[in-house]
């Protein structure tokens, strides 16, 4: 994979330094960026150093001083505007019940029933298109919180992720599941073949996964998120794979969906009851957090839905 389009002077600029190093990092560090374009394909591609990296982008970079400085610039931004977006949560003692109610009280846009019933196939497959920035690393932000947790959560969690990577068996990698559904659905299923296509509300759901998973004094936000997005799986996923159906692709691409409709209606609970629920027994300051990170995956996720139906409904 090559460093992507840039979406802005910042993003220009910064990848210009990350491929040819000619120029110092200083007067990036304090640059703005034009627009949520601009500084999320920049934050994307500053993470993307810690996982595969770029073919145009000496491997030495990932940390670089002046990446990181950049990179925490824009986390920082990021960040703060997450955080505003949302109201805090009072919660009772019983997490659990409470944050199952939480989940299911948020009223966003639904894609997934509109993959089910109506979508035409250039629709479903810009959805997919859109999809594969991280259903092809599926699993890899969450890694990254596994040695920041007790034993009890890390346990738990390595249950839910050994599911995720295929119980041991690399054919059944999650990832590799969605890369053999795009193959045979005519489309790329290389690493980010198609982040210069997805629309900004994309970039933000990757980013804020890698932002949760890289830092450990988010890890409450890392797990909430998983949490809300393991809750939020089953349905969804069994309208979509009908939905794959319906327009015609091939059953490679809803097999990968259809793993997800009976696993994540097990990992829902795993993730709520035993990973988040042990993590706040042992560290009940964190709970603010656990929710911070539900949110944040629910709202985006809205914000995507919302783009996506809005632009398909102009058209």
């Amino acid at each position: 994979m090559l460093t992507p389009k840039a979406r802005g002077a910042l993003s220009e600029q910064l990848f210009e330094v990350m491929r040819t190093g000619a120029t110092s990092w200083h007067s990036l560090i304090d640059a703005e960026p034009e627009s949520r374009d601009d500084a999320h394909i920049a934050l994307w591609a500053l993470y993307e150093l810690h996982y595969r990296g770029f073919d145009d982008v000496d491997d030495s970079l990932e940390w670089n001083p002046g990446a990181v400085a950049v990179r925490g610039g824009l986390e920082r931004q990021f960040e703060a505007e997450l955080r505003a977006r949302r109201t805090p949560v009072d919660v009772p003692r019983s997490f659990a019940d409470h944050f199952f109610s939480y989940v299911a009280g948020h009223d966003g846009a639904s894609l997934a029933s509109f993959i089910h019933r109506e979508a035409d196939l250039d629709q479903v497959l810009e959805v997919l298109r859109h999809r594969s920035i991280y259903h092809l690393k599926e699993s890899d932000p969450v890694a990254w919180v596994v040695p920041r947790l007790p034993a009890l959560t890390q346990a738990a969690l390595m249950e839910l992720q050994y599911d995720e990577y295929g119980r041991g068996n690399p054919n059944q990698l999650h990832a590799h599941l969605f890369a053999k559904g795009m193959e045979a659905s005519g489309l790329r299923s290389g690493h980010g073949a198609y982040i210069n296509d997805v629309p900004v509300e994309i970039l933000e759901q990757n980013n804020a996964m890698s932002l949760f998973g890289l830092h450990r004094r988010v890890r409450g936000a890392a797990l909430g998120h998983l949490a809300a997005f393991e809750v939020t799986s089953s349905l969804p996923s069994r309208q979509v794979s009908r939905g794959l159906t319906r327009v015609g692709l091939p059953t490679e691409i809803s097999a990968y969906y259809d793993e997800h409709v009976e696993a994540d209606a097990v990992h829902e609970q795993l993730a709520v009851r035993t990973i988040c629920g042990s993590l706040l027994e042992q560290e009940p300051g964190l709970v603010d957090d656990v929710y911070f990170g539900a949110f944040t995956c629910l709202d985006l996720e809205d914000r995507y839905a919302r783009r996506v139906l809005g632009e398909w409904a102009a058209a």
